[in-house]
């Protein structure tokens, strides 16, 4: 079983058909997707439907939260919050009124099963979509923090960054993002698990795709932080 786990394309669609592409290539059996998929970029609704096309489980990141309800007063710096509330309102103009009530229900983990290993795969912690878990997190705070509910493997997202670590005999994956990669690498990241039996194998996957024309697009649009955006597409670093 060759399961592909993908996330934080926000609004990246250019993005996110070279990674499909790469996944339909490799042929994976399931994709999963880990939330963050329309805030922060161009193309919000052709992303979700791309995401809805795949019909397999989704779970809800936080950037999904401040598209429904917008960005609230102490999960941003108050400098930025203004501004990333105008991006929340020009993507929240771009859904139809069945994506929003869609990013609405999605729910905000996965308990997976396949043969004897078990996956635990959620957003950034499994009791909160907003919290900041890095790479470099002592064994003891992944312990706690991230590694609660019985699993052999533990999957998020959120910080952009991917990695792979063991811990007590436990794995635990973030698996970067699609749309805006933040360590330097200017390619599309996704985690894929590949299981048989009680064995399982994992890697880290990076993709190519047409970055420059994304950030001409975006520059020549009217998207309200284009700068920002630009810079963090050119520089995959925010």
């Amino acid at each position: 079983m060759k399961i592909a786990f993908i996330s934080d394309i926000h609004g990246n669609a250019t993005a996110l058909e070279s990674v499909l592409k790469d996944i339909n290539q490799r042929s994976v059996d399931k994709i999963f997707v880990l939330g963050d998929i329309c805030y922060r970029g161009l193309e919000p609704q052709r992303s979700l439907d791309l995401v809805r096309s795949l019909d397999t489980q989704v779970i809800k990141g936080n950037a999904d939260e401040w598209v429904i309800r917008g960005v609230r007063e102490g999960e941003v710096p108050d400098s930025a919050i203004e501004i990333m509330n105008q991006e929340r309102d020009w993507t929240y103009s771009k859904l139809d009124d069945e994506s929003i009530q869609y990013l609405k229900d999605l729910p905000e983990e996965l308990k997976l099963e396949f043969g004897n290993v078990k996956i635990h795969a959620f957003h950034a912690t499994p009791d909160n979509l907003f919290n900041v878990v890095h790479p470099f997190e002592s064994d003891e705070t992944m312990i706690a923090k991230q590694m609660g509910v019985e699993a052999g493997i533990y999957l998020y997202a959120h910080i952009h960054k991917p990695f792979i670590r063991y811990i007590n005999g436990k794995c635990i994956i973030n698996i970067g993002s699609v749309g805006l990669p933040f360590d330097g690498v200017r390619k599309s990241s996704y985690a894929l698990v590949d299981i048989d039996g009680d064995s399982f194998q994992t890697s880290i996957v990076r993709v190519g795709y047409d970055v420059e024309n994304v950030i001409n697009e975006l520059l020549e649009s009217d998207y309200p932080n284009k700068e920002l955006l630009n810079k963090v597409l050119l520089n995959a670093k925010i």
